[in-house]
């Protein structure tokens, strides 16, 4: 596993764990450009009361305000789970240049489980993948979260 990515892994697992204390379902994300993380945050869709406020979502505009470009080129997204369509979507309008995920959603994900909407050949961007980062940790968290909800 490349050192770098468990590092900022770590950082969107901070986040997941954040989530979970507040009740959502927990899943962080973490924007890095270059050394930098620019947007971290986990969902927040119970709290904001808005079906799109997932980790990813939240974080690629934060990101892009940041940087004053929607156009994510040379960034990297971690999330601690595979995004879903509409966070698919969203990452490869973004130009994200590489997705690294933890856990694999074979119930949702369209990374690579159910779909693979991010290298999808007939759209004008693709990105580079990589996942099971820390996924034993990602994946523990999520089940207990909903063991307890139960």
């Amino acid at each position: 596993m490349n050192l770098d990515h468990a590092r900022w892994m770590e950082i969107a697992l901070e986040e997941a764990r954040l989530g979970a204390s507040r009740g959502e379902v927990p899943v962080g994300a973490a924007v890095v450009c270059g050394e930098e993380v620019v947007a971290r945050d986990h969902n927040r869709t119970r709290e904001a009361a808005d079906p799109t406020a997932h980790a990813e979502i939240r974080v690629l505009r934060e990101a892009a305000a940041k940087q004053g470009d929607w156009r994510l080129t040379d960034c990297t997204l971690y999330v601690t789970l595979e995004p879903c369509a509409m966070c698919a979507g969203a990452i490869v309008l973004a130009r994200i240049e590489r997705l690294v995920f933890a856990a694999d959603d074979p119930k949702a994900g369209m990374c690579g489980s159910l779909g693979n909407l991010v290298q999808d050949e007939r759209l004008n961007h693709r990105l580079t993948i990589e996942s099971g980062v820390l996924a034993d940790e990602s994946g523990e968290l999520l089940r207990e979260f909903f063991r307890e909800k139960r």
